[in-house]
């Protein structure tokens, strides 16, 4: 077993079940948070926690340069990217809102080839396998998002994708400063939009909204968000944003256990073809020529090739 297989699989099995449930539990939190302050608040409090432990560590603080590189990448993942998913839940259900984020691995393909790395031809049947696992449970959800709401979600995934493959050229701090780092400045970004649009900055009476959001800062923002940008680093595109085809069953499935949502016929169907587009990704990836530019292709997302 390669020293990097173990780590990238505990960090596949984080962001596929714990992001699958972090959209149930932004739901919940928007009971009592307004949106973008929800987000604001969650990353600095994570980002806060995270370079407090770095510092007690002695690790060195981030270069004005790479405050910078951190603030664009915390901008497009963390201020477009999450702030457009919250902002769009006040009109989506959070199993529709992972059906959309499904088209996440195409963008990430695409924005792949601008930057000059080609998916090859195992990740397009992947891509193409998932896509239609997502649009049989679009067919099993009640579709009914709004345009503003849809556009939201186009829009950060968009900034989402395109933030993660730019992250490979940039200076960004090794390990968990750079992930801290970026999450500071993404929550300032956030709670300037909040800001802004005039939220109201006040925190929940009620404990389920507050036990929600602890659990996205815990969970989806230190746990996950860590283990993605590893993977960002580490492995293809295609297999980076995997995640996609398998968060909508576990979030529908949690909505079904946790809110008493039903499952449509349609969903135990796309189960297959998600799973098998996760399957033929991971092979592709492990394939020496899946990833012909790794050998040389700058350390990414604040994590170097020998911190794995």
């Amino acid at each position: 077993m390669s020293p990097l297989r173990l780590p990238v699989l505990a960090s596949l099995l984080a962001v596929y079940l714990v992001w699958g449930t972090t959209y149930f539990a932004i739901s919940v939190a928007l009971e009592g948070f307004a949106p973008l302050f929800q987000m604001a608040i969650r990353f600095l409090v994570a980002g806060a926690i995270l370079m407090s432990f770095q510092h007690l560590r002695g690790a060195r603080l981030p270069t004005v340069r790479q405050w910078r590189d951190c603030g664009a990448i915390g901008a497009l993942l963390l201020g477009c990217g999450m702030g457009g998913v919250a902002t769009a839940e006040q009109w989506i259900s959070s199993g529709a809102t992972t059906v959309l984020i499904g088209a996440l691995p195409l963008c990430a393909a695409l924005w792949s080839g601008v930057f000059g790395r080609r998916p090859g031809a195992l990740e397009w049947l992947a891509v193409l396998l998932g896509s239609i696992g997502v649009v049989l449970l679009t067919g099993g959800a009640e579709f009914r998002a709004s345009p503003l709401g849809t556009a939201a979600i186009l829009f950060a995934i968009t900034c989402w994708s395109f933030g993660s493959q730019w992250s490979r050229r940039l200076d960004i701090p090794s390990g968990a400063t750079g992930f801290a780092a970026e999450m500071l400045l993404g929550g300032t970004v956030l709670l300037l939009a909040s800001a802004l649009k005039g939220e109201a900055w006040t925190l929940p009476a009620d404990w389920r909204p507050l036990l929600a959001w602890a659990y996205l800062v815990v969970f989806g923002s230190l746990i996950a968000f860590s283990a993605y940008m590893y993977l960002v680093a580490h492995v293809s595109p295609a297999l980076a944003t995997s995640y996609a085809y398998v968060n909508p069953p576990v979030a529908l499935l949690v909505g079904a256990w946790l809110g008493g949502e039903s499952i449509a016929p349609e969903t135990w169907a796309a189960l297959p073809l998600i799973l098998g587009a996760v399957a033929l990704l991971a092979w592709a990836a492990s394939r020496p020529q899946a990833l012909p530019d790794e050998a040389e292709a700058p350390p990414a997302a604040g994590v170097t090739r020998k911190s794995a």
